[in-house]
């Protein structure tokens, strides 16, 4: 009894917001009691309308009460927890708002512990005693709690659905298999059950299956990375100790040259001064028999004149101004067009490798899945420009607008000879080659277009030489309204709109070709899609029927 009484004592002193000992406790007009911080933070959230409520006993409230604390409650909680009566723990077994709540508890409901597919019904652990120990209760499906019990039932019939109709794809309780169901391919929802986890089983293990394979990828594109930025980080460092040497090499030649220039440049100006200092010694001794030649023709006494004269000595052979060697002078006029010479060679050579290694670059190509080009703006990402290569072009075939058009002409076009150009066919190459992904547009007008892509080794004459008539290229031919794709001399209709413009797209590393149909809305539409491997880099190919048939490769932005 005194186990009851202390009990009694925790519940009645107890707040039914938060299950622990009143603290401020406040006094609602209804007369249940609440801590003062549990019940105004209940009203603010809760009820955030105007119209306040008792948690318990639902008694409205308008306006909000204003709360004080209860002295006299205060003081008797306190009384208790002297006493050593310390607040009872919220008990966790009771079910929440978002639990699921035992339907056989009376007063307060528990958390339920499992439900039954039968009774369509939840228990808490004391009320599901019964399916344990019953032997009919036994056999019933037992599950973990749910709130979805009730869509068990048949709306219609208010009946457990335990059929699967199949003919409609929906549950169905007995009654329904007798009516509206009645001769459908009706089995029980277990066995349904059972057909549909082979099918899931199935999805699992493809999925299991795509991780798996997805795993090998990111693996082997691991892989990838780290062998191409160790690749990166040899040419890195190979190209920095090659420069080096050659800014080394360039140093030391430009010391070694400076030297050269001081050292002639000492020689030949010490030459110079030696001429110059017996020049001068020269201009000395000339300017002193020039005064005794002159003191002697001033002296008037004859026989003096004659007397002094012949003793005066012979002029000597002097240096003549014809000897003096210019040739320094020419020497430091050429030196610096060698040099700008020299520089020039260097970054012709520097330009070569620059070409060389951009063609690298397009070569290079990440084997990531590419995501799939929808419209056209995603096609012109990856535009590029190109024109035709005159050396390739047919004697028939005029170029004009920078080479990027061509016209089929009566009289042949006074190209040189060349032994890369056609002569069987009125077609011609790009001047540029596709390693990477491109996208280009022709427009065209006349009465035939074939566009193509070809290896450059392309035959250039007989039969052979027609693109899509041999093994190394692909031709999509538009002539009398329809569309054929040519390959080693197989033709294969490519059905879909006709149109004079015409756009490709090119993924070489992919071996991805395919032709598109383009109207004036710029709508794509595909003709023909190539699946292939490519060995080398590609050349577009365009090629006419008729005189006077024109195409020209459309200028993307």
């Amino acid at each position: 009894m005194a186990q009851k009484r202390v009990k009694m004592d925790r519940e009645s002193f107890s707040c039914s917001i938060c299950l622990d000992l009143l603290r401020d406790p406040a006094t609602v007009p209804c007369g249940h009691s609440y801590c003062m911080d549990c019940i105004q933070t209940h009203w603010d959230v809760e009820e955030p309308e105007l119209i306040y409520s008792c948690p318990q006993c639902r008694h409205l409230f308008i306006p909000r009460p204003v709360l004080v604390k209860s002295t006299m409650l205060a003081n008797l909680v306190e009384e208790l927890k002297k006493t050593g009566l310390q607040a009872a723990p919220a008990d966790h077994c009771y079910a929440g708002p978002e639990d699921v709540a035992c339907d056989y508890c009376s007063s307060r409901k528990r958390k339920a512990f499992k439900s039954c597919l039968v009774c369509l019904t939840s228990y808490c652990e004391k009320h599901l005693q019964p399916h344990y120990n019953v032997v009919p209760l036994k056999k019933h499906k037992l599950v973990e709690p749910s709130k979805d019990l009730q869509e068990n039932l048949c709306s219609r019939h208010d009946e457990v659905m335990k059929l699967f109709c199949r003919t409609d794809q929906q549950s169905i309780c007995y009654l329904c298999s007798l009516d509206e169901h009645k001769g459908h391919d009706t089995v029980s929802a277990a066995a349904e059950r059972n057909e549909r986890e082979k099918e899931l089983e199935e999805s699992r293990l493809n999925i299991q299956q795509k991780i798996q394979d997805r795993e090998k990828d990111v693996k082997r594109l691991q892989q990838q990375v780290e062998t191409f930025n160790g690749s990166a980080d040899k040419a890195v460092e190979h190209s920095e100790k090659t420069f080096t040497e050659l800014i080394r090499v360039i140093q030391i030649k430009s010391s070694d040259l400076k030297d050269q220039l001081v050292s002639i440049q000492e020689f030949e100006v010490g030459r110079v001064k030696a001429i110059q200092e017996m020049l001068e010694e020269e201009i000395i001794l000339l300017k002193r028999k020039e005064a005794e030649l002159r003191t002697l023709s001033n002296t008037e006494d004859h026989n003096h004149f004659l007397m002094d004269f012949p003793s005066l000595p012979p002029l000597s052979d002097y240096t003549h101004s014809s000897s003096i060697n210019m040739h320094a002078l020419n020497y430091f006029e050429d030196l610096p067009a060698a040099v700008s010479q020299a520089r020039d060679k260097l970054q012709d050579a520097l330009k070569q490798t620059w070409t060389d290694l951009s063609l690298i670059e397009t070569e290079v190509d990440v084997l990531l899945p590419q995501p799939e080009l929808k419209t056209r703006a995603d096609f012109l990402r990856y535009a590029c420009q190109l024109t035709l290569d005159p050396n390739t072009a047919s004697r028939h075939m005029l170029l004009s607008e920078g080479n990027r058009k061509a016209t089929t002409t009566g009289p042949n076009v006074s190209y040189p000879s060349h032994p890369d150009r056609f002569t069987s066919y009125y077609q011609a190459l790009s001047k540029e080659r596709l390693t990477g992904r491109c996208y280009w547009e022709v427009e065209w007008s006349g009465d035939g277009l074939y566009v193509a892509v070809a290896y450059k080794n392309i035959s250039r004459a007989n039969r052979e030489s027609k693109f899509g008539y041999n093994d190394i290229s692909w031709s999509l031919d538009s002539e009398a309204h329809s569309n054929v794709f040519w390959y080693n001399k197989v033709e294969t209709p490519a059905p879909g709109p006709y149109s004079y413009r015409m756009g490709v797209y090119l993924d070489h590393s992919a071996g991805v070709l395919s032709f598109y149909s383009i109207s004036e809305t710029n709508t794509m539409t595909l003709l023909y899609r190539v699946q292939t491997t490519f060995t080398e880099p590609l050349y577009v190919g365009l090629g006419l029927y008729l005189f006077e048939d024109t195409v020209e490769f459309t200028r993307l932005k």
